[in-house]
């Protein structure tokens, strides 16, 4: 596997290019000057020097924010282009999530902080939980995030931090600028992370990436948007200015089911399924198989919608779909599945189905949009009410 990464979310450049589990180029540069001017030349220099058939990439993995707007929106134009020119699946790696994997492995709590301006850090807590594997005596470790990457207070994360009760080490350009601070906000015992491992780095990114891709977790190029977590400058000087403006639309983030989203996303299920809804036990067992994909859309750091598949011999059954009806209305159950397509294909799946009451004529007209036909009806197939299922299938 070969993935390209980049990363410029933050005040540093980098470039990396992985094959399997080989590093096989890493450029980083933090020195006046723009990501705008070095970026695609660093990329440029990787090319040569390593002699590198882009089309023999598998996937390229990119910073997906939070982090500068404009070096999101460069690494991200810079990403989505090779994807759409080479026609090869794109990683989206959550900036904090991949920040954090610089320090594989630590048994302490990991919190990475980049300077968000404004007296706010983008930030989350992480650690590093270690599984034995079951062929050998290898340990390996998965990350575990205590809390997501968010944009707050310095004084709230030291909080955060001091609840835990447990020693830290902190990385990030906003370590530096938050250090007296934190020195007096902070109670437990914390380290600063050292300089090879205090900034982004697309060497994490391609090995993080690499996790991502046998998940199954990539994405649609064209449909890919950084995650900002916070409205721009400029849309929060247009709104100060605009008396009776609209509110700037509330970012919607596509991700992962997890653990800690169990319990919102079997009470969402039950509000717009009741009896046939997927109960949380439910939920916990397919979402631990090696053969499902589940995703939630989180806004505002609640969960408004879920869904997900099982790979049935190539055959990507998709078992939920479902949106909180406030959110309804706003392309949601449209991101989900086109996300969840693309990962299912990475679990294998070549053909996918599902079935919806034949009633339900907005859910029949998302599926079209998506390229599912109806091939046959099961009549009376659902109760309370009655109604008939239509099968559609993709193939």
């Amino acid at each position: 596997m070969k993935i390209l990464a980049i990363d410029s979310s933050g005040l540093t450049a980098t470039v990396a290019v992985s094959e399997d589990d080989r590093l096989v180029a890493s450029y980083d540069i933090q020195y006046k000057t723009t990501h705008s001017q070095i970026l695609m030349p660093m990329l440029e220099d990787i090319r040569n020097k390593v002699d590198l058939d882009m089309k023999s990439i598998d996937a390229v993995a990119v910073a997906a924010g939070p982090g500068s707007f404009t070096g999101l929106r460069i690494g991200a134009a810079a990403a989505k282009g090779l994807c759409l020119a080479l026609d090869k699946p794109l990683i989206a790696i959550p900036t904090i999530d991949a920040m954090a994997w610089n320090l594989y492995g630590t048994r302490q709590i990991i919190c990475p902080m980049m300077d968000a301006r404004r007296s706010q850090v983008y930030t989350g807590i992480y650690t590093f939980v270690p599984e034995k594997n079951e062929e050998n005596n290898e340990i390996i470790f998965r990350m575990k995030t205590i809390v997501p990457q968010r944009a707050c207070s310095i004084e709230e994360i030291a909080e955060k931090l001091n609840e835990l009760g447990e020693s830290a080490i902190l990385l990030g350009d906003g370590v530096p600028v938050y250090k007296d601070k934190l020195a007096v906000l902070l109670k437990i015992p914390y380290a600063q992370a050292p300089l090879h491992q205090s900034r982004q780095r697309a060497a994490s990114l391609c090995s993080l990436g690499a996790v991502y891709f046998r998940e199954g977790r990539i994405t649609d190029a064209d449909s890919f948007a950084p995650e900002y977590l916070r409205p721009s400058q400029a849309e929060r000087q247009a709104g100060e200015l605009r008396t009776a403006a609209p509110k700037v639309k509330e970012r919607v983030l596509i991700r992962p089911l997890k653990a800690e989203d169990m319990d919102a996303a079997a009470s969402l299920e039950a509000a717009n399924l009741g009896k046939e809804a997927w109960t949380e036990k439910q939920l916990i067992t397919a979402n631990a198989r090696d053969d499902t994909v589940y995703l939630v859309a989180e806004k505002q750091g609640a969960i408004v919608g879920l869904c997900g598949l099982q790979n049935i011999s190539g055959d990507g059954e998709i078992t939920n779909v479902s949106v909180a009806a406030s959110s309804r209305g706003e392309g949601i159950a449209y991101k989900m599945l086109k996300q969840l397509l693309e990962r299912g294909k990475g679990i294998g799946a070549e053909r996918f189905t599902l079935e919806v009451r034949s009633a339900n004529a907005p859910a029949r007209a998302l599926y079209e949009k998506l390229g599912f036909k109806s091939e046959g009806t099961r009549p009376g197939f659902y109760a309370d009410p009655a109604d008939d299922a239509e099968i559609y299938w993709k193939r």
